[in-house]
């Protein structure tokens, strides 16, 4: 699965890669949260949990930390040799650090910096010539117009010639040609008009549901109304609330995964990739690097040979 890409049929080798089947990581970076610093769990809700903090007295951040941690495994040693090549990145300023690094966060700050992390991609794309991998950059938390910069300026540095420009029909074959393994999404539209390699904001189907069944009914309730042109992403991660969390204080959300995934990846295997307005393209969901998520996602592309 690590070289899955390179192995592909000959014949998808010119299919768009928006009418393929791609393997995603839910918030990709939260293996190594830092336990002692701590974070919104979304920019668009940065203050629920410090208020919840404050009336409990800093009981309810121990209590939750088991539900915040959506992946399991390293981004190389394990999510991409498994076969992700989706990453959702969600990138954060740390209050009060006076250095010029950025984290990834989600309840927590991630001990590694998001420079550190991209180094070690581009070490593992440099083994694997002939992968490609998408990197979703959203959910800035305290970036001014200075960090944004900053932060391009490290995507480019790191990645330079390997990130691919922004094209209408992305086909691995003319990926392979030009010997590009990148592509960069980034939420926000002035640094996407300014920069050739950034690539729109991919859209992310998010549920918003506890259950599997009550997620898979949001899901094809979206599918009625099409699928976008490009790239776009079908999240089979569940959410929790803290009513959920503190109804089961014993549990955990990889527990929650593991006993939810035979119902959503037996959905999954239903569905095709390719234009129709039902398809799928990438498939996201948590602790990806464990059981066969990944292979039953890429093997839904053989339905689109012959």
């Amino acid at each position: 699965m690590d070289r899955w890409m390179t192995r592909i049929p000959a014949d998808l080798l010119d299919t768009p890669l928006y009418h393929l089947a791609i393997p995603g990581s839910h918030n990709a970076i939260t293996y190594a949260l830092d336990k002692h610093r701590k974070s919104p769990v979304d920019v668009t809700q940065p203050d629920m949990l410090q208020k919840a903090d404050k009336y409990a007295s800093g009981l309810i951040r121990p209590v939750i930390g088991p539900y915040m941690t959506p992946q399991g495994g390293a981004i190389c040693m394990n999510q991409l040799n498994s076969g992700i090549r989706y990453c959702d990145l969600r990138i954060a300023h740390r209050p009060k650090d006076t250095s010029t690094s950025l984290y990834f966060y989600h309840g927590f700050y991630s001990k590694a910096t998001v420079e550190m992390i991209l180094r070690e991609i581009r070490t593992w794309l440099d083994a694997h010539p002939k992968e490609v991998v998408i990197l979703s950059f959203s959910h800035f938390l305290d970036l001014d117009d200075k960090r944004h910069m900053r932060l391009v300026t490290t995507i480019e540095n790191i990645f330079s010639s390997k990130l691919c420009p922004k094209m209408d029909i992305p086909t691995l074959r003319k990926l392979w040609q030009s010997g590009h393994q990148v592509i960069v999404s980034y939420d926000n539209k002035a640094m996407v008009r300014h920069h050739h390699f950034l690539w729109d904001h991919i859209p992310y189907r998010w549920a918003n549901k506890i259950t599997a069944q009550d997620l898979i009914h949001t899901l094809e309730n979206a599918k009625q109304s099409g699928r976008p042109r490009g790239f776009f992403v079908t999240g089979i991660n569940l959410t929790v609330d803290l009513p959920y969390i503190t109804k089961n204080l014993t549990e955990s959300l990889k527990g929650l995964v593991k006993s939810t995934n035979p119902t959503l990846l037996s959905w999954v295997h239903e569905q095709t990739p390719s234009s129709h307005p039902h398809s799928l393209n990438i498939v996201a969901g948590d602790f990806v690097s464990e059981g066969r998520f990944a292979q039953i996602v890429v093997s839904l592309n053989s339905k689109l040979l012959g």
